[in-house]
Parts: structure tokens; sequence; C-alpha cells
């Protein structure tokens, strides 16, 4: 487990090119959402007599292994959809390191970097009725609008084929041959039932090879937690966690974000009797998305609007199975068999889209 005193907090945050200089440190609060970074909200007063609060995280390195192109990534599309935006609405904004970088790396070659704290804003981690799932919907799909015309080609790709389902198939397949953990026995199960749906890997991919899809710049995790709602209008104000920002194709960022609402259970579940698809919240969410994207989607790319929820779903219980097998060496835990819940929660809720939105049981 990482940990970190609030001395060694402060010490960082003094690292960044704030609005001032640090002269006070408040106790840190670490967040817990994520699975990848460690993430801490740290108020601060500045020597002008400002206090305002920064978002402080340490980037794994593991997973993004080239931080400097990671934090490139970042800021170009920030600035970029921050010259769309009405003046005053907030958005994300990353802090330079002193020495002009955009992160820091401490004494320890771990790597840090700073945002604001978007104050006046909560986020959510399910939808509690169809009105937030069209407004996450319409947040995602400004995003898309508003990022619209960028240049894909400068964009560094932070994890390659990232959303390559038939890659991520041949990662479980290289996985469950080394057995490196020794846990292939407890899961042959859920072996069988990606084996089973195989064929599905293909789809997207041949597609976006033949042409018919469009490359597009996409957010690749575009879970309902990574939205800011306003806490007193509860609308949208800005979409967060850019990690995964690289060229790809708006059905990833369509699908993963329905395989993520539409559960009615946690994804870390382990009673799979509480885990259904919410037709409803589909229904709410697809209306917001075609109203803010719509315009800017081919025909070719609506068609596939269901089948993409059914993908994302089945290619992320893979990857949680994938890293099971390998010891829990991607996603962060706090229980053993977090990776294994989070797999068999993806793979009911796959049989569940595949009987209530697509009509079928294959």
């Amino acid at each position: 487990m990482f940990a970190i005193s609030t001395s060694a907090i402060g010490a960082l945050l003094r690292q960044f090119a704030l609005e001032d200089e640090c002269t006070e440190i408040a106790e840190p609060a670490e967040l817990f959402d994520g699975h990848i970074n460690h993430t801490y909200v740290v108020g601060a007063k500045l020597s002008s007599g400002l206090e305002k609060r920064y978002l402080l995280q340490r980037i794994n390195t593991f997973v993004f292994q080239k931080p400097a192109e990671l934090m490139e990534n970042i800021v170009r599309v920030t600035e970029f959809i921050r010259q769309k935006l009405p003046e005053g609405q907030q958005t994300l904004t990353v802090y330079p390191a002193k020495t002009g970088a955009w992160y820091h790396e401490d004494a320890e070659g771990g790597c840090w970097r700073c945002y604001n704290f978007v104050e006046n804003t909560y986020s959510l981690q399910a939808a509690g009725k169809a009105e937030d799932a069209y407004r996450a919907a319409k947040a995602f799909g400004a995003f898309q609008r508003l990022i619209d015309g960028f240049p894909i080609d400068q964009l560094h790709e932070t994890i390659p084929d990232f959303h390559n389902t038939q890659k991520r198939y041949h990662a479980l397949e290289a996985a469950i041959a080394a057995d490196a953990a020794g846990r292939r026995h407890a899961v042959e199960a859920e072996i069988a039932f990606a084996r089973a749906r195989k064929a599905d890997t293909s789809c997207l991919v041949d597609l976006a090879a033949a042409g018919k899809l469009p490359l597009r710049v996409t957010h690749n995790d575009t879970k309902l937690n990574n939205v800011l709602f306003d806490r007193a209008t509860n609308e949208p104000v800005c979409v967060v966690d850019l990690d995964t920002i690289m060229p790809g194709l708006s059905l990833y960022d369509f699908g993963d974000s329905l395989r993520f609402l539409g559960n009615t259970a946690a994804e870390d579940e382990r009673d799979l009797t509480k885990v259904q698809f919410d037709l409803p919240l589909y229904e709410a969410y697809k209306k917001g998305y075609l109203e803010e994207a719509g315009a800017a989607l081919t025909e070719e790319e609506i068609r596939w609007l269901p089948f993409s929820i059914k993908l994302m779903t089945y290619e992320c219980g893979m990857r949680f199975l994938t890293d099971y097998l390998n010891g829990d060496a991607y996603f962060r835990i706090h229980k053993p068999d977090d990776n294994l819940a989070r797999c068999r929660t993806q793979f009911k809720l796959v049989e569940k889209i595949e009987e209530h939105l697509l009509g079928t049981n294959t």
C-alpha cells in the first residue's frame, strides 16, 4: 500500500507554480474512487491571503509509462476546450511544476501532477434516476462536440490499443496460459464465458479498419463518476480524468459509459442477483448523448451504439479477469478477490445486455 505524510504532501504541493506561494497546508484527504492513481485533495493558504483547494495526484507509471506524453495530451486538450467554453465556465486546469514541466518527479521517482479542485461540484457513483443519466450523457456528448476538430496527430497514444478488444482477448489468453498467480483453477467458468464471445472482439476493429467508422479524439473512460455536476443546479460542469484521451471510436465512449451507468449494482458487487441492465437509464442516456453529439456522428456509428455497450462491458470484464490471473498488477484492489468480483459483475451484465437490449443470449 502507498502511504504519504501530510508534511510530504505539503512539500510536493510547493513544487508547483500555483497562484502564489503556500504559507499553510491543510490536512489532505485521499480520494478512493479511482482504480489507477493516488489522489489527494489539499487545501492551502497562499501568501496573497487566498485560500484554495488543489487536486494532487501521483501518476501510476506502471500503467502510464510515459508521463510527459500523458501530460502533453491533457494540457493540449484542456486548452483546446477552454477556448470554446463560455467565459466563467469551470474546467480542469493543470498547474505546471516550477521546473516548467507538467509534472514533478520526487526523490523516489514518483511522478506527481496538480490540478485545480473544481469547487461546488459533486460526482455520482450510480445514477439514481433517468435525469442523472440524461445529464451525464449531455456532458459526454458535449465533450465529444467540443473536442471535434482537435488535430488527432497531436495526441500521443498513452496506452497503445487501449480499446482494441481483439488484443485484450489475446492478453487474456496469455494470462490464462501463464497462470502467474496460480488462480486459473478458480476461474474456469469465467474463462469459458470470455471464449464463447471471441467473435465479438473483431466487430468494431474491422469496421474501423475498413473505414466505416471514423477515428476521433475520445475520452476512453466515460464512467459516470468522471462527470462533475453543479451542487446548486445539478447541471454538468465538466468531464474529468483525461488520462486516456487518445484517438479512438465514439462507440468506445458511448459503450463504456453505459457499461458503468446502466449497471444496477456496484462494480465489485458480490451478489450477482443485483446485477441488471437499466433500460430506462439507457434510453435517457441515449437521448442526451444524441442531442449533444448526434449531428457529428455517422449513421454507422449510431447503428452500433447498442452493441458497443455489450462490447465495452465484455472487454472490461476480460481486463479484470486478466489482472486477477496476473496477480492484480494493474487495478488497485482493497480485497484479494476485488478483480474477480469486478469481472463476474461485468460478465453478468453482458448477459443482461444480450437478453434485454440485443435480444440474444449469445
